[in-house]
Parts: C-alpha cells; sequence; structure tokens
C-alpha cells in the first residue's frame, strides 16, 4: 500500500523509521516539499494513496475526491485547519492529529519575543556590531500588561510564564476558564477590545478557524496602544497582513513578533521583511528535537491505527 509523507518535518528523518513501513509492506511516496503542498501539487500524487503523514498540506475537497483508497490523513503537529473536515468525514477519511505538540516551544517564542522588544536585544547587538555604543531605553516586564487571546493549552502555557515575570495578565476566549487556572495566574477574562486597548503586548494563540480569520485587523491594531506589539505565533491568517504593515509603518502601533504569515514561505516582497520594528522566524517557533521526536512516533501511530481499522 502507499503512503504519501509530505509533512515536512518528518521526511528528513523517515529512514530512522522505514522498518516499521517495511513490516506493514508499505511503499513510501515522498515529493519535494518546501514548505506545503497546494491543491495543484497534491493531485497527481494522491491517486492509488491509501494513508498521509501530512503536514499543512492543502488538502480540498477536490484533492480528497481524486484519492478513492484514502483511508487517514495524519497531521504531523496541531494545526488542521488546513484539511476540509467536512469533506473528509463524509468520504470516511480519518483525520488524526497531535493536540498540545508544541505548547511549550511556542510559548517560549511567544516569551522570547517579548524579552526581545522590552530589553531591545537585537537592535542593542546590532548597533554595537556597526561600531555604536548608545544606550537604549528599555522597559521591564514586572507591571506590564499581556493580552492574549486564546488561551487553549499554549495560551496558558504563555500565561504561566509571563505571570514568572510579574505581569499583569489579561485573556480573552471563548471557552471558559477553569477557576483553579484563574487562581493560580490571577488571569482576567476580558472581551477582546477590553484587551487589545489595555495590553502592552498581544500575543495571538488561537486555532485558525471561519471566526478567527483576520481576528486582527485594521480595526483591532487601531484599538492597540502606539507603544504596544504583536505576537503571532499561531497561524498566520489570524492577522491581516496589509493592515499590519499600514500600522506598524504609520507607527499606530510599536512593533511586531512573527512566526507565522498569511503565505508561507512570506514573500520575498513582502514589506515586513524590510520593517526595522518587526522580528521575524520561518514558522520555526515549534523548533525541539524532543518534541519533534514526540511527534514523528505519534502521527506514525495515528496513521497504522486508522490502517489497521
Amino acid at each position: 500500500m502507499r503512503i504519501l509523507i509530505t509533512a515536512p518535518y518528518f521526511q528528513p528523518v523517515v529512514e530512522q523509521y522505514r522498518r516499521l513501513f517495511d513490516a506493514r509492506g508499505c511503499e513510501l511516496v515522498i515529493p519535494p516539499v518546501k514548505e506545503r503542498l497546494s491543491e495543484d501539487e497534491l493531485l497527481p500524487l494522491v491517486g492509488d494513496v491509501v494513508g498521509v503523514i501530512c503536514g499543512d498540506d492543502q488538502w480540498t475537497e477536490r484533492v480528497l475526491m481524486a484519492a478513492p483508497k484514502l483511508k487517514v490523513l495524519s497531521k504531523w503537529g496541531t494545526g488542521i485547519d488546513s484539511i476540509d473536515l467536512d469533506a473528509a468525514a463524509r468520504l470516511g477519511i480519518a483525520v488524526r492529529n497531535t493536540p498540545g505538540a508544541f505548547n511549550e516551544p511556542v510559548a517560549d517564542q511567544v516569551l522570547g519575543y517579548i524579552l526581545a522588544f522590552a530589553r531591545r536585544v537585537p537592535w542593542i547587538t546590532g548597533e554595537l556590531r556597526n561600531g555604536g555604543w548608545s544606550k537604549q531605553p528599555c522597559v521591564s516586564l514586572q507591571g506590564r500588561t499581556l493580552g492574549v487571546i486564546g488561551v487553549g493549552n499554549t495560551g496558558k502555557a504563555v500565561v504561566r510564564r509571563a505571570k514568572a515575570f510579574e505581569m499583569r495578565l489579561l485573556g480573552n476566549d471563548i471557552v471558559d476558564m477553569p477557576p483553579e487556572f484563574i487562581a493560580e495566574t490571577d488571569i482576567q477574562m476580558v472581551n477582546k477590545q477590553t484587551l487589545l486597548m489595555q495590553s502592552d503586548f498581544v500575543s495571538l494563540n488561537c486555532t485558525l478557524n471561519p471566526t478567527s480569520h483576520h481576528i486582527i485587523g485594521a480595526s483591532e491594531l487601531a484599538l492597540m496602544k502606539r507603544t504596544a506589539v504583536l505576537v503571532n505565533c499561531a497561524r498566520g491568517p489570524l492577522v491581516d497582513e496589509p493592515a499590519l504593515a499600514k500600522a506598524l509603518e504609520n507607527k499606530a502601533i510599536a512593533g511586531a513578533g512573527l512566526d507565522v504569515f498569511e503565505i508561507e514561505p512570506l514573500p520575498i516582497d513582502s514589506p515586513l521583511r524590510k520593517m526595522d520594528s518587526v522580528l521575524l522566524s520561518p514558522h520555526n517557533a515549534n523548533s525541539s528535537p524532543e518534541h519533534w521526536q514526540r511527534v514523528h512516533e505519534s502521527t506514525i501511530q495515528h496513521l497504522f491505527e486508522e490502517l489497521e481499522r
């Protein structure tokens, strides 16, 4: 049986797990993948595939319909917003993922961005490397307000880290928070408008769905403090990028730390690449060999579980 492997993090380590596939008579199909495959790139690959270990590929109804033997999409990682779940359910295709796979490293990345902006580390380093030696104004996180939109597993991990820095914590979520978490962190759950108006740092940690698409646009950015920083290590389409670029250009907000983008890789001509007030990373917040290995193993397990049903 043919297994398609498109997850870019898994492809480089396939040989470590080859024996598991060989023992089940699997023929592996491993196409070149830079970040993810589009609908048109998937169509010629799926005709006789029975299982897939996928990344954030464009699994539309059209692609799923072109795969009559497909039994399971085993997603490497957590996010499944690129999969047409309704079509998969209708066609009897199982969709599996690994919830909470990268809560801790992503939360580390969020705090890394916040600390970088607060203490101005990248800018101070750059000036020294260019021969300068001037003191730059920085801020302490103690007493600063962090607003977290989406207080799920990753959002909670962000909140706990920020609590250690004695930050004031605001949260916004459609789900009620457990009383013990509120008692532990002193987080105040507020509406999105209040959070945006009062926060010095805003971290997006919600899932991407039709209600959260462009949850931060021009009107939301206009509510934020001119000194505030936006951090997005969740999903690129949560933010209206042209609106963000305009807000940064007009100094309506002070900066942005971005690990994810509406189009990935981030286009070379994106204005965000040229802005000194923006810190960027290439969808790299999940970087952790220990976490990667656990996801490799769980993704294979999920694939075989569904194939053996």
